[in-house]
């Protein structure tokens, strides 16, 4: 995205500016803080694969006493769905999860994550076909004002981003109100789980988020801190403003300061680390949308330094994008669980005249959308293995 190294010169630009906030928490302390004061809110995957699967075999026997099934009782197979990052490019995601419940065989996820674009999926995902109508209007009726405004240069260079997320922050609330929130606590009651990832700048570290625990907790915090990891999650550094969340420690009050959770990962569907045959034995099949093309496009990058440096930027954003859906596609592999992947197509020819271009979006809803309806064929393994093994790619 063109975002990203006009953001990246901005840091390089005001390195000495800074702007107000409450002291991070130490670093030896990261996984000690708590927001909400809540110990299941979110977790840092490298230090924490413990308390993220003990939270898992919690929703398990959550799942159970919802069915009415003894804590050992058989379970039937698990549906996963993990959603990329990939900014305007959001719309193929919600087109195809829009065309898949008109196709009428889509299921109901017990699992659903997010990362940027994919973030603000998510919890229409999560909460299933009912919330089609908004995930719709998100993608298709969506334009540049009504994520962020620009900021005047000098007003960027002394600020904390080079554009003002408050439109982002108001489209969101008008979507995700308490009703929303409710709707997520009950289903996490039912044993499903809906995690977002965000990256805490301080601690260089992902974050995932526990929304439904979150809404389950009542709090009356509760709706602003989904909003805001929202928000945070979609935060291209140095364009979009950071965002600040409050966290206690020991008593004590501490910010730490959230970004687009793809500066680290643009999918993730759980971490490695952990054994999900030690959870439950039980079959189990994931669903991945890639909100981007897998191939590399071509372009004539002009001989100019902002050029240069912004087709570098979206060269490793398209390669990153790409090693998540092999490091998955692994992981799976090694837990028995079935793959199936969504991206979009070289076919895929429509202009893109700017950032959240809404003719854009559009086409690329019903791209998706068309796709769905007709019977998506879901890719058993990463386009790169297709080529090596000399197939096209094999389909469900």
């Amino acid at each position: 995205m063109k975002f990203w190294i006009a953001g990246l010169l901005l840091v390089a630009i005001a390195g000495c500016a800074s702007t107000d906030r409450l002291d991070p928490v130490p670093s030896n302390l990261t996984a000690n803080a708590l927001p909400l004061g809540l110990t299941n809110a979110r977790f840092f995957p490298g230090v924490q694969a413990a308390d993220i699967a003990a939270e898992w075999g919690k929703a398990i026997q959550r799942q159970r006493r919802a069915k009415g099934l003894s804590q050992t009782a058989n379970l039937h197979e698990a549906q996963f769905l993990a959603i990329s990052g990939g900014g305007d490019n959001g719309a193929f995601g919600s087109g195809l999860l829009v065309g898949w419940t008109e196709a009428g065989n889509r299921p109901e996820f017990e699992v659903v994550t997010g990362v940027s674009t994919g973030a603000l999926i998510a919890p229409f995902a999560f909460l299933g076909p009912k919330y089609d109508r908004q995930l719709r209007d998100v993608y298709t009726t969506v334009s540049a004002k009504d994520i962020y405004s620009q900021r005047m240069i000098v007003d960027a260079i002394y600020n904390d981003a080079m554009a003002d997320t408050t439109p982002l922050w108001r489209f969101i609330s008008k979507f995700v109100d308490q009703t929303m929130l409710d709707r997520i606590a009950e289903e996490y009651q039912k044993g499903r789980l809906l995690f977002i990832a965000s990256t805490d700048l301080d601690a260089q570290r992902p974050s995932i988020w526990n929304v439904g625990a979150i809404a389950a907790s009542k709090d009356p915090r509760a709706l602003d801190l989904v909003r805001k990891i929202l928000r945070a999650s979609s935060a291209v550094p140095g364009f979009f403003q950071p965002v600040m969340i409050d966290v206690d420690l020991n008593g004590r009050p501490y910010q730490e300061m959230h970004v687009d959770g793809g500066a680290i990962a643009q999918m993730f569907l759980y971490p490695p680390s952990i054994d999900l045959r030690k959870i439950a034995d039980r079959d189990r099949k994931a669903y991945l949308i890639r909100n981007a093309r897998l191939d590399p496009e071509w372009a004539s990058v002009e001989r100019r330094t902002l050029p240069i440096a912004g087709r570098a930027i979206s060269t490793m954003i398209q390669s990153s994008g790409s090693n998540d859906v092999l490091r998955i596609y692994n992981t799976t592999k090694r837990d028995g669980v079935d793959y199936n992947l969504a991206y979009i197509g070289s076919d895929f020819k429509a202009p893109h005249k700017g950032d959240f271009d809404r003719a854009y979006m559009n086409a690329l809803f019903d791209y998706g959308y068309k796709q769905a309806v007709a019977g998506y064929p879901w890719r058993k393994v990463p386009p790169i293995l297709s080529k090596i093994a000399g197939v096209e790619g094999q389909t469900e």
